[in-house]
């Protein structure tokens, strides 16, 4: 979070939901993705192993105001525009183009049938996609290097030989294997806890499998502190059929001090709950189970997900991928909210571009303040700090 005003943004989750707290709402609410900064959206492959644009990050997921996510996407692409040394007009565009589109879309969304309305994707391949402009060019290459993001495709490089069996490759201080030998038994057992809150058919999918190896992962910015491994798994034709599973520890939302409590005991069942709500097609192995009392969900580790490096995108892709979050967005917040009564409110003026992007750009200059006043405190010792990379 020392790194930078944007870095500081991103860890600063639950900084953002006490000060959206004592901010005018509409008292409407949706599912939130609960973090929606620009960096949480990209592209994932869904069962049909078609590719489309979505929020991908649900760490903080819980019921609340809409307005929470909107504020918190248009912030984050003022921060990251100055980070990457656009104009303040630059910056100011790529915010109203996020919320005018997220504006129109749910004008589009508000006469749609609800069963229409959960079916509707962002496709990034089809003919029909809804994507124009620089949405469009930014996810042409971006659309190949998913698809090479696989298993079997990471497997040489994640993995090693070892006396005719398979180890997951050591990556100090990025994954190392766990120095416990009991721990293996220990993830045998959440694994098979973990199946249980699978459907039968990915069960039984999923007995095609066994495990072969396992290890400690560091995790981004948000979630440093949490606990995150690593599952190599092996089918029948061994090094031909990988598959990387990722169990990642969930704790309670940033937001839940300034919302109601999640009304999940599992805060990872939390996040596996609010995803299916959210995305339009989720991992087929996701799911969760507790492992010494702490609470983790499980993934794939790739599966053609892709995100775009915000830091070395130019003004033109930065105002795609500003489009491309909120026209995801607001598929997100129509299927949990009444779009019809959201697009009534928004209206069909620009005053609403032009209040959020108000709100976003003092909440930009808040955020240098509190990374100032962070970076300050570290070098004075008030706050310990170490780099984990």
């Amino acid at each position: 979070m020392a790194q930078s005003p944007f870095a500081f943004l991103r860890g600063a989750a639950g900084v953002m939901a006490r000060d959206l707290a004592g901010t005018p709402a509409t008292g409407l609410w949706v599912q939130l993705g609960g973090d929606a900064h620009l960096s949480n959206f990209g592209m994932f492959a869904t069962p049909e192993r078609n590719q489309v644009f979505d929020v991908n990050d649900f760490d903080e997921t819980l019921p609340g105001p809409w307005e929470w996510d909107v504020k918190r996407l248009a912030t984050s692409l003022i921060v990251a525009g100055r980070q990457n040394g656009f104009s303040r007009g630059q910056n100011r565009k790529a915010a109203r183009l996020a919320i005018r589109t997220y504006r129109e879309r749910m004008a589009v969304f508000a006469p749609m049938r609800y069963l229409d309305t959960w079916y509707s994707h962002i496709d990034l391949e089809g003919d029909d996609t809804p994507v124009s402009g620089e949405g469009l060019r930014l996810i042409e290459g971006a659309v190949e290097i998913g698809r090479r993001r696989t298993g079997l495709h990471a497997f040489p490089k994640m993995v090693r030989a070892v006396r005719g069996g398979y180890r997951i490759r050591d990556v100090p201080p990025l994954i190392v294997h766990y120095p416990d030998p009991g721990r293996a038994e220990l993830f045998q057992s959440f694994f098979e806890r973990y199946l249980t809150t699978l459907p039968e058919d990915r069960r039984t999918l999923l007995d095609r499998y066994h495990i072969v190896d396992v290890a400690q992962k560091v995790v981004g910015v948000g979630s440093v502190g949490t606990e995150c491994s690593v599952l190599l798994l092996l089918g029948d034709r061994g090094m031909e059929d990988p598959l990387f599973l990722q169990l990642k520890e969930a704790t309670s939302s940033a937001l839940e001090p300034y919302l109601r409590p999640s009304v999940y005991p599992n805060h990872a069942q939390r996040v596996v709950v609010g995803q299916h709500l959210i995305q339009e097609a989720s991992d087929i192995f996701l799911g969760w189970s507790r492992l010494r009392s702490r609470d983790f969900y499980v993934r794939q580790l790739r599966d053609m997900k892709f995100s775009s490096d915000i830091t070395t995108m130019g003004p033109k892709a930065f105002l795609g991928q500003a489009e491309l979050c909120g026209m995801a967005l607001a598929r997100a917040h129509a299927r949990t909210g009444d779009p019809a009564t959201l697009s009534g409110y928004l209206g069909d003026r620009e005053l609403f571009e032009e209040a959020i992007s108000q709100f976003a750009e003092a909440y930009a200059d808040q955020t240098v303040l509190d990374h100032q006043a962070l970076v300050k405190a570290i070098r004075s010792g008030r706050i310990p700090a170490r780099s984990r990379v």
